[in-house]
């Protein structure tokens, strides 16, 4: 049996093809586009669903695929009838207009409720969900369902409109993960009548006759990416974990948390996992704010400029994108003017120095798997090694661990057997210095990074 698994990312969508053995046999990369309508930036759907539907029908016809499955980024909503769209998907990347978000944010339920923080842009989609139901109410009134983002996916692919537990509890303001249901905002907003049945992730919800094949393909409901990865690992028996999954976002889940750590100002927030836990959460726009410190940066980052970087004191201190544990800050270089390696140097050791900071804050001790983009080739989970030598760190043998635990679900549903590469033990890298910078870098970020210097109890 193999799977395509649809894998779409803010910045990157792309598809996959995996065998039973976890390999992945076949790959097709795209764009998304977003384009602006009536005062809204919008994805341009029928782009990506023309892309979506001819990257499958490739793979029906040139693998034999039986399934497919989609994986999803987070804060994203569809309004739906019977057969469309009743309003354009929204990009969360956009700021209700003020006299808008002065009427609609008073209606968001407390923290305590739903553990979702109150986020700028669209980083709450219930949020964003007000915003259309204020300036479209018809589009609400006409829509029989209220869909997350892989589940629109599904039903645009052939499935059912169905609704999914990591989706909905993905900081939404949708979900109250203690009573395990839709949160106050749902019945306030009259939406649970739109909300349809659930099912579970993975779950065979449709078919359809793809290509020339004469045997319709199953349609899998589809799941939050972040819990897609933190479902791959925890299949595999490896103990209590700490995952830190890496792309546009970089998200650090750790069940072992206890809720009442969260700190709603430093975007600590509960995930749900795809069987209804909850599972403690902190982020941020690593991938955004990499891209944005490098200038752009593609490749491999020379060990070399690393050390000249860490050597000349040349640093990236936050924030570089909105949300994360120290928002409100406005991001800088400090340092001599790095030439490009070392301005990509820079970048990742931002990103590894915010990971550092963020598995203190979420109290991981425990093993830490570091999974996605940034580790491309291993140099990100290296130096997380070398600054938290108490602890063990391994990372995804492949670099695509949303999109894995996808596949694995889509196997287990139907019965199948799924045996994805097992995570590789990480070498700590050999920094001259690192520890030091690490301790500058959070000296210059001040108080908001040494409240924790002595919280990491793991190193």
């Amino acid at each position: 049996m193999k799977v395509a698994v649809l894998d779409f990312g803010k910045t990157n969508s792309k598809l996959f093809v995996f065998g039973q053995d976890g390999g992945i046999l076949d790959e097709r990369r795209t764009q998304p586009k977003w384009t602006h309508q009536d005062g809204f930036s919008v994805l341009d759907e029928a782009a990506l669903h023309d892309w979506a539907l001819g990257a499958v029908t490739e793979a029906v016809e040139n693998h034999g695929v039986e399934g497919v499955m989609v994986s999803g980024h987070g804060c994203t909503f569809a309004l739906v009838d019977d057969a469309a769209l009743t309003h354009p998907i929204l990009d969360y990347e956009q700021e209700p207009p003020a006299e808008i978000a002065a009427r609609i944010d008073h209606r968001i339920p407390d923290f305590a409720e739903t553990f979702s923080p109150r986020l700028p842009l669209g980083f709450n989609y219930g949020r964003h969900m007000l915003w259309v139901q204020e300036v479209d109410p018809d589009a609400f009134a006409a829509a029989k369902s209220i869909l997350g983002y892989p589940q629109y996916w599904s039903w645009r692919l052939g499935g059912r409109p169905v609704s999914e537990v990591s989706y909905l509890g993905c900081h939404s303001h949708l979900w109250a993960p203690r009573s395990q249901d839709f949160s106050s905002l749902v019945d306030a907003e009259g939406w649970r009548g739109q909300m349809p049945a659930f099912a579970r992730a993975g779950a065979v919800i449709g078919e359809r006759r793809l290509g020339s094949s004469s045997r319709p393909i199953a349609i899998h409901n589809g799941v939050h990416d972040s819990n897609a990865a933190l479902h791959a690992y925890r299949r595999q028996e490896l103990g209590p974990l700490t995952v830190v999954s890496t792309g546009t976002w970089v998200v650090v889940l750790n069940p072992g948390c206890p809720l009442d750590v969260l700190d709603r100002d430093r975007d600590m927030l509960v995930n749900v996992d795809v069987d209804g836990g909850p599972v403690p959460t902190i982020r941020f726009m690593g991938g955004r704010e990499f891209a944005a410190i490098s200038a752009g940066w593609q490749g491999a980052i020379p060990p070399g400029a690393v050390q000249q970087a860490i050597d000349a004191g040349i640093m990236a201190l936050p924030s570089f994108a909105p949300g994360g544990p120290m928002p409100d800050r406005p991001g800088r270089l400090v340092g001599r003017t790095p030439y490009a390696a070392e301005r990509a140097a820079a970048a990742l050791l931002y990103v590894a120095l915010m990971v550092d900071l963020c598995l203190d804050l979420i109290q991981s001790q425990d093993t830490v798997i570091v999974d996605g983009g940034l580790n491309a080739g291993g140099l990100l989970a290296g130096l997380l090694a070398e600054l938290r030598p108490g602890q063990a760190f391994l990372q995804g043998a492949t670099l695509e661990g949303s999109a894995t635990g996808a596949a694995a679900l889509a196997f287990e549903s139907v019965g199948r057997d799924f045996v994805a590469e097992a995570p590789e033990p990480v070498h700590a890298a050999r920094f001259a210095g690192l520890a030091g910078y690490r301790d500058a870098w959070r000296d210059r970020v001040g108080g908001q990074g040494t409240a924790i210097k002595a919280a990491g109890g793991a190193r």
